[in-house]
């Protein structure tokens, strides 16, 4: 371990040396110059620091004070030499991070002694930092394969959801992209992100609990066809309530109210604005936008720029506008996700 010895007296220099050497694997390092000494621990990292009071261009306290500003160097013990009768230099020097003191004439038994002892803590520290940044990565470890199983999970019933529903996996993969970017739009952070990435291609799973008559028909629904379509967001709701994980109660959460409508015209509940959550409201456009610009059973595909004003015109009533500007607000986006995704691609 390496300890740095800053006295600008040489004799009191070669002294501490010849007494810290005998310590086992203790290697001092001696500097005259305070200012020499303190350019020196930028780019070095002592174990501990034996500091004189008394020193021109810096005394003991100034360098002191400097050291603890350096980055990393803030749990580095620091032994002051001081005079007996400085009470207050010591006060001060505690006050500022000092560690311990030695009294001139500096006594070896003494110095060896709390140099010793204070190198010994600070190996503990360094080993608990260790067995923490060990602790802490152990746990992003067992974290990450926690998502990565939820994550899988939400894939095949996404994938058993597809088998039933004729809507295709790329549509999944479209809103899912159109989804993101307009939350990004919004300024949500990677996390929040990555959170709706994973769970948007969730929102139609309810549809599994739907007869196929009625989730197949080449045609338009009638009114009560209609009812039991809708349906399917509860179903969906039900099927992934009640789970720890944030990311199925999120999935939860889009399943239950992508078709709520900013107005309170919407199924199941009525919601109305902001009662209805960001991520539904952001996947309720996204949705609405694929589905019309996408081939279905019972529909062809609409032109983009019809698709453009429906989506304009329902700001307000169908869709939270604030989530309809932030979709259009990287329209070349929103292009590039409609061109490179198409179905059968």
């Amino acid at each position: 371990m390496i300890v740095l010895i800053v006295d600008d007296d040489l004799t009191n220099l070669a002294l501490f040396a010849h007494m810290l050497q005998v310590i086992p694997n203790v290697t001092p390092v001696r500097m005259a110059d305070p200012v020499e000494a303190l350019a020196w621990c930028r780019h070095n990292s002592p174990d501990l620091i034996v500091v004189d009071y008394m020193m021109p261009k810096m005394d003991g306290l100034e360098f002191l004070q400097a050291f603890r500003l350096l980055p990393g160097k803030s749990d580095v013990p620091i032994v002051m030499v001081t005079a007996d009768v400085q009470t207050e230099v010591r006060h001060t020097a505690l006050q500022m991070g000092a560690n311990d003191f030695l009294t001139k004439p500096v006594n070896k038994t003494e110095l060896r002694a709390r140099v010793t002892n204070l190198l010994a803590l600070r190996v503990v520290r360094q080993q608990l930092a260790s067995r923490a940044e060990w602790l802490a990565e152990e746990v992003a470890k067992a974290t990450r394969e926690i998502v990565a199983r939820e994550r899988e999970a939400i894939f095949r019933l996404s994938r058993a959801a597809e088998y039933r529903d004729p809507e295709t996996g790329a549509h999944l993969l479209r809103l899912t992209k159109y989804a993101r970017l307009l939350a990004a739009n919004l300024g949500l952070g990677p996390a929040e992100l990555d959170l709706l990435g994973d769970a948007a291609p969730m929102h139609d799973i309810g549809k599994v609990g739907i007869p196929d008559h009625i989730l197949l028909k080449p045609g338009r629904l009638d009114a009560a066809e209609m009812e039991i379509m809708r349906t399917h967001a509860q179903i969906g709701a039900d099927i992934l309530h009640g789970s720890v994980s944030p990311l199925l109660q999120v999935a939860a959460s889009i399943a239950l109210t992508h078709h709520e409508k900013f107005d309170g015209s919407g199924y199941p509940n009525g919601l109305k604005g902001e009662q209805i959550p960001l991520y539904g409201r952001i996947i309720a456009v996204a949705d609405v936008f694929d589905a019309l610009t996408s081939s279905r059973p019972y529909k062809p595909a609409w032109e983009i720029d019809r698709a453009v004003t429906l989506i304009l015109d329902g700001a307000g009533s169908h869709f939270d506008p604030v989530c309809v500007d932030a979709f259009f607000q990287d329209w070349d986006k929103v292009m590039e996700i409609y061109h490179d995704n198409r179905d059968g691609d």
